[in-house]
């Protein structure tokens, strides 16, 4: 049975804390926003979908090993195995390889590897993205593109894709909701997913 916020322990506040010390002074791509509130929102996310502390931990976190300081080691002695699993395996693995294949690791990972909980924080998180993005159109147009590495065409392909990848993944629980909003978020912003 899913937990209930009113069930979550003070680890969560503790994850909330290192994540806001590693992430201080980092903004989201192009604004002013401290990058702080996406990790929030991706909890938030977790949080009402009624999701067990561990995820929400791990969503809070899932940044933080490839953006900040932090260490493997950190979280797993902060929060424990499960917790670390999911963060590592949210973690792209070569920061400095391209964009493209980094991008495509991530889809073959959730598509073939990737646990139900992996996928589960996942979605929450590109769901996020998704949203910022949406926003980010509203408020800046087309040149809203400027601030990602790479061009609208090639983020419609990853976020496309993904759709794809979580609706076909994710079968069961809290997930299901969160992959149809997903994609409803990516047909807003790119239009039909392919089949």
């Amino acid at each position: 049975m899913p937990q209930t916020a009113k069930s979550y322990s003070l680890k969560l506040y503790d994850a909330i804390e290192l994540a806001a010390r590693a992430h201080r002074g980092q903004v989201r791509k192009g604004t002013e926003v401290p990058y702080i509130v996406h990790p929030l929102a991706v909890a938030g996310i977790l949080i009402r979908a009624n999701c067990p502390e561990h995820l929400v931990i791990a969503g809070i976190l899932h940044d933080t090993l490839e953006d900040t300081p932090v260490t493997l080691e950190e979280i797993r002695s902060q929060f424990g195995r499960a917790v670390a699993d999911l963060v590592v395996a949210l973690s792209e693995p070569d920061k400095k390889a391209p964009w493209e294949e980094r991008k495509a690791h991530t889809i073959e990972y959730l598509e073939q590897k990737a646990t139900p909980d992996v996928l589960l924080v996942a979605v929450a998180d590109k769901l996020d993205n998704m949203r910022a993005i949406r926003e980010g159109l509203a408020s800046d147009g087309e040149a809203f593109w400027l601030r990602f590495n790479r061009p609208r065409e090639s983020q419609t392909w990853y976020y496309q894709r993904l759709a794809g990848v979580f609706e076909r993944c994710i079968s069961a629980g809290a997930g299901v909701a969160l992959a149809h909003a997903f994609k409803l978020e990516v047909v807003r912003v790119f239009g039909e997913t392919p089949a």
